[in-house]
């Protein structure tokens, strides 16, 4: 009878042993399964890159009007078009030469006479200083009778007065050399004046580039005023002249990369900022950057409108979501887990890349924080924090 109790007693105690050891590990799993599962994002080093978009048309670096360098004469020849590359010095137009030559040949003509003249001038020197030399002897001679007795006054009156007049006319005859030699001058002057203008009926590009506008037209006659006869973009440069926000402009620099994409373009083209204007409108409130291309391509076209994607820092740092960060009265904050505590800590926060910040202060390197700051927690609570999905 006593080893039938036994038994039974046995029985009893190996059922009610797993009762109770279920009902311990429930009431261990209850308080854990009660807590709100939040979903949170480990600090990580990222490599981050701070970006501006902007947009705007392209046009040219340096644009060179050239315009004829004589008036008055109708043009015979045109020689390049919209379009082509010229080199510096390359002849684009020729202008009329017929008045010119004649001018020349009139010019020459009058270079022959003032030659002339002043072989005529120096012989007429020659003869006034030997007359005068002649009218000298004779006021010697007379004078030397009439201290002898010999030649009256009168006489001596004549001869020295012939000696003045002989001495006027030398001077007569030098002066008039002078002006032979200064109409020899001119005469050279007007010559070369009349070799310029031939010269400049040969239009030239001042510079090498690409021609973008032709305003010449066969026949019209060549003047400064008014439209130009060729437009030129030195060296073919052209560049990206952008729209950047008021907040942006302040964060660009000369020197920083960009990358410029239209429609049409398969491959992005790569630019560099060449300057920030130092004014903003103030009805838009945008500012401009001029990026200049850093190759030429032949997809681009002055006008065409253009994005660029400025580069304005690239470095290392701690990142988290940007919608891990809150505000506060102190600044930027977030929500901080550790074992499973929430706590808010302030942050400093750096570059925006995409869906992702930098904090250059407050965290470390693993720290865990609520991906999503708007979330309903609150400092001090407890949660059961979920590891978000990595990229």
């Amino acid at each position: 009878m006593r080893p039938t109790l036994a038994l039974a007693a046995l029985l009893a105690l190996a059922l009610v042993l797993p009762a109770r050891a279920q009902e311990a590990v429930a009431a261990e799993s209850a308080p854990a399964a009660t807590l709100p599962a939040i979903t949170v994002s480990e600090v990580t080093p990222r490599k981050l890159t701070d970006r501006i978009i902007a947009s705007g048309l392209i046009a040219a670096v340096e644009e060179v009007q050239v315009a004829p360098l004589v008036e008055g004469q109708p043009l015979d020849r045109l020689l390049v078009d919209v379009g082509d590359m010229v080199t510096e010095g390359q002849v684009l137009a020729v202008l009329s030469k017929t008045t010119l030559e004649l001018q020349k040949t009139e010019a020459v003509a009058s270079l022959a006479a003032a030659r002339a003249t002043i072989a005529q001038a120096e012989a007429q020197r020659v003869e006034a200083e030997a007359a005068a030399a002649e009218a000298a002897r004779v006021v010697e001679r007379t004078t030397k009778l009439r201290e002898s007795g010999t030649a009256p006054q009168a006489t001596w009156d004549t001869a020295n007065a012939n000696a003045i007049a002989a001495n006027a006319r030398v001077s007569v005859a030098t002066q008039g050399l002078e002006s032979a030699h200064a109409q020899l001058a001119l005469a050279e002057a007007r010559l070369e004046n009349v070799d310029l203008m031939l010269s400049r009926t040969e239009v030239k590009a001042p510079v090498a580039g690409r021609i973008v506008a032709r305003n010449a037209k066969i026949g019209a006659i060549a003047t400064a005023a008014g439209q130009p006869m060729f437009v030129i973009t030195r060296d073919a440069a052209l560049e990206l002249r952008a729209d950047v926000a008021e907040t942006d402009l302040l964060r660009l620099a000369p020197g920083e990369k960009a990358h410029l994409r239209s429609v049409g373009m398969t491959d992005a083209l790569e630019g560099t900022v060449r300057l920030v204007e130092p004014a903003i409108d103030p009805v838009t409130r945008l500012g401009r950057a001029r990026i200049s291309v850093d190759e030429a391509s032949d997809t681009l076209r002055t006008g065409m409108f253009v994005e660029a994607e400025i580069i304005a820092a690239e470095r290392d740092g701690l990142a988290v979501p940007v919608t891990a960060i809150g505000s506060s009265p102190e600044g930027s904050t977030v929500m901080r887990v550790r074992d499973g505590l929430v706590e808010r800590v302030a942050v400093r926060t750096g570059i925006r890349d995409g869906g992702l910040v930098e904090i250059t202060e407050g965290l470390t390197a693993g720290d865990s924080v609520v991906t999503k700051a708007g979330a309903f927690v609150r400092e001090g609570d407890r949660i059961n924090p979920v590891p978000a999905a990595t990229n």
